[in-house]
């Protein structure tokens, strides 16, 4: 019959310690997979709450081309470094001709269509316009500390009565402040929208840009949407019959002809 191993005092003690370090390892990844409480829980609105929000939803929104679409114009003021960079900059090749998106706040100004969805925990923006998506988180989360930045940005938003507030931050550093690719914005830059209806079928949306690097100050910009109840978004694909073209010295140009 084989004898049992005998553990000496120092081996039993090792024994526990190890137990104990793996017990609380095996806690630790459970607690770090579970979510963690850091103040006041997300809310998630009800089908009921969500039909009591203005009727953002219903067809398709299109900011009208002409003198209408843009209600306050004005341009931005920029700080002697950005003013600089501007000024030196030469249009050769713009992103735009290899079919990246502009960002924002540029693809909110784009003449084609969007869609506006609300949901349980989100807004959520379906821009035509390169086919981009916007989610505006409304469940009481902050903005993001260290955000990723992205093209559309980390958008948080909550309502003010009937108007919905979005403050945005985090934003790709190679998109345009403006449709001139030359103006550029910096790291800082944030973004705080206001969107409300005058009319049944009229969307107003107030722009307010932030950035203490590249503007000597906030610049406000007014636009509107008109609704189209029976419109559908189409489908953008930048890259198909795409006609923009880079020659070997780096100038963006056009095919003018016609596909045979």
């Amino acid at each position: 019959m084989p004898r049992p191993v005998k553990t000496s005092g120092l081996g039993r003690a090792w024994g526990a310690v190890g137990f104990a370090a793996f017990a609380t390892l095996a806690a630790l990844a459970v607690s770090a997979a579970e979510p963690q409480a850091t103040g006041a829980a997300p809310h998630v609105m009800s089908w009921s709450e969500l039909g009591k929000l203005p009727d953002f939803t219903s067809g398709i929104w299109e900011m009208p081309l002409g003198p209408g679409a843009l209600t306050q114009r004005s341009s931005p003021s920029l700080t002697p470094a950005y003013a600089a960079m501007l000024k030196a900059y030469t249009a050769q090749d713009t992103p735009d001709a290899n079919c990246l998106p502009p960002g924002m706040p540029v693809i909110m100004g784009q003449p084609y269509p969007m869609q506006i969805l609300f949901g349980p925990r989100e807004v959520t923006i379906d821009i035509e316009a390169y086919m981009q998506v916007r989610h505006i988180y409304t469940d009481g989360r902050p903005l993001p500390a260290d955000p990723d930045p992205t093209f559309n940005g980390n958008s948080i938003g909550h309502w003010e009565g009937q108007t919905l507030v979005v403050d945005s931050v985090g934003f790709e550093p190679n998109t345009p402040l403006s449709a001139n690719w030359g103006m550029h914005h910096s790291s800082k830059m944030r973004i705080v929208e206001r969107f409300r209806l005058t009319d049944p079928d009229t969307l107003q949306v107030v722009t307010v840009v932030n950035d203490p690097v590249a503007l000597t100050k906030p610049w406000t910009t007014t636009r509107v949407f008109e609704r189209h109840r029976d419109w559908t978004i189409a489908e953008y694909i930048c890259e198909q019959n795409n006609r923009n073209l880079v020659d070997q010295t780096g100038k963006a140009g056009i095919i003018l002809t016609p596909p045979k």
